[in-house]
């Protein structure tokens, strides 16, 4: 009986030691400024996951502790541009955590999953020139996106003066855009403005609330998700009432079109006739060459992976951004973009009088007000997981080789001191005093940076030509059923909205567009 009651002792005494002693006082980690309750244990801050307020609960520990917080055992996050190099610059020793590997497709991995920065580069070599600016801003990928410039404007035209409900249809535009530079019109390329009811569905599991549940699982419970998904049969039946999301889950349709494009693709590769110069055109002719070594699934993955990240990103940003030009406190910067947008001289138009890409690339106030948007809406707001395998010093403090560390847009862009009034919409703040905007630019973090950085960024400001090609036709106003409630969109496991307003709207913003021969602007409320 004595010696159980030691081994009992013993037992409770290494537990305390491991559970409590060992990551608040013997680890290197334990110097960090945080809540000792997520120093103990990951779950706590699991929970904010679960609650969708993860990315505001950090940014509010950052307000508290500083710019260096510990938010896990194992995990310390960033609010300062010194870690912002150290992490994410050029030639950085981090790489991408196991995090990333919930978006591999098809059981491969691709450019956005990979953890070292050897693999990235050498799957980013085939793809870089693609994506240049050289490339988008003119040519046929420029031709493309004008021509799906024009399909929304018909779309526009068809409401007659109505209300149109944006999140929606621009989401049809990014799809449109997207699907049709990665594979090519007739191989992939989707017409979902054009009113395909199959291609429109695609967006129907991303709409699905239930996503941000099944990503809580993916990333908590990897194991177990995965287990529960592949259950079939009797089991299958029995476990279905438990899934996070209902079967088919997130992107099973998207992937589904994506993989069917990729053989379609394929077909028209070995037959000689592929399809012009697309994404996955490129891919396959660099396997028949020997410039790459990729299986026909790696291709796949590769291409149906710039599919899922082309879509809500492009497809939110403008849906905010029209949305806040919209407001009517917002109204004399929705005249200057207007001003600047029926400026421009007949040279930079397109047949159908809208402005070109390349115009539309070179006009300031429509970039400082993407910029804005950016800033304030960012589209994926949220924390971007990095580890090393050497340990390594950030902002004075012993970061030991396999901690996660981590920064997030959101906390970058409402730095007050950096950006004075952080939650006020004012794209004349980047068209200041040049120190400041430069300053400001250095926070500016939309796109990630360093190796790393969003490679379908030019793809997505060619897509932006849209708002100088709206307001050359339309004023815009907040439609009266929506006003008062702003539009949310889902990242992960959170909705973001403008936090200036108490309730949020998910996946819905009704525009009223007022042909400028017709009427003006509401009055300001």
């Amino acid at each position: 009986m004595a010696l159980l009651s030691i081994l009992l002792a013993a037992a409770a005494l290494a537990a305390i030691h491991y559970c409590f002693i060992q990551p608040l006082y013997l680890s290197p980690l334990g110097r960090i400024p945080g809540p000792k309750l997520y120093a103990l244990t990951k779950w706590r801050l699991a929970w904010e996951d679960w609650c969708g307020r993860r990315t505001r609960t950090i940014h509010r520990l950052h307000e508290q502790y500083g710019p260096v917080v510990r938010i896990g055992p194992h995990e310390v996050h960033f609010n300062s541009l010194t870690a912002l190099r150290t992490i994410y610059g050029p030639g950085s020793g981090f790489g991408r955590t196991d995090f990333y590997r919930m978006f591999d497709v098809y059981g491969e991995q691709n450019l956005f999953t990979f953890h070292s920065s050897q693999d990235h580069g050498e799957r980013k070599k085939l793809l870089a020139n693609a994506y240049s600016k050289s490339n988008v801003i003119r040519g046929p990928v420029a031709e493309m996106v004008s021509a799906k410039i024009q399909e929304y404007l018909r779309l526009i035209e068809e409401k007659g003066g109505g209300a149109d409900e944006i999140f929606t249809s621009l989401h049809y535009y990014s799809l449109d855009s997207i699907t049709n530079f990665l594979y090519g019109p007739g191989t992939g390329g989707t017409e979902a403005m054009k009113g395909n009811e199959m291609h429109r569905a695609l967006l129907g599991d991303i709409l699905d609330p239930a996503r941000r549940r099944l990503s809580w699982f993916a990333v908590h419970c990897p194991a177990f998700t995965k287990w529960l998904y592949s259950r079939i049969g009797l089991l299958g039946r029995v476990v279905a009432p438990f899934l996070p999301m209902r079967k088919p889950a997130t992107y099973s349709g998207i992937r589904a079109h994506a993989l069917k494009a990729m053989q379609d693709c394929k077909a028209d590769a070995k037959s000689g006739a592929a399809r012009g110069n697309s994404i996955i055109a490129r891919l396959f002719k660099a396997v028949s060459s020997g410039m790459a070594d990729l299986s026909d699934l790696e291709i796949a993955s590769e291409v149906a992976d710039h599919f899922l990240a082309g879509i809500d990103t492009t497809s939110d940003t403008l849906m905010f951004l029209i949305w806040a030009l919209s407001l009517p406190q917002n109204h004399q910067f929705q005249q200057r973009l207007v001003d600047e947008a029926l400026a421009i001289p007949p040279s930079s138009l397109d047949a159908h009088g809208s402005p070109t890409v390349e115009a539309a690339d070179k006009l300031p106030f429509l970039d400082a007000v993407i910029k804005e948007t950016l800033r304030l809406y960012a589209p994926l707001p949220a924390s971007e997981p990095r580890q090393s395998s050497t340990d390594t010093t950030i902002d004075g403090y012993e970061i030991p080789a396999g901690t996660v560390v981590a920064m997030e847009p959101y906390s970058l862009h409402r730095n007050a001191e950096v950006f004075p009034e952080p939650l006020k919409f004012d794209p004349e703040r980047w068209l200041g005093e040049p120190g400041r905007v430069a300053e400001m630019k250095k926070w500016w973090w939309a796109f990630s940076s360093g190796g790393r950085m969003c490679i379908g960024m030019h793809l997505a400001m060619a897509e932006m030509t849209l708002v100088p090609a709206i307001y050359r036709k339309y004023k815009t106003s907040i439609a009266l059923e929506s006003r008062g409630v702003p539009p949310g969109i889902t990242s992960r496991f959170e909705v973001f909205a403008d936090e200036t307003f108490e309730r949020v709207e998910e996946h819905t913003c009704k525009i009223q567009f007022l042909p400028h021969r017709k009427g003006r602007l509401p009055p300001s409320e």
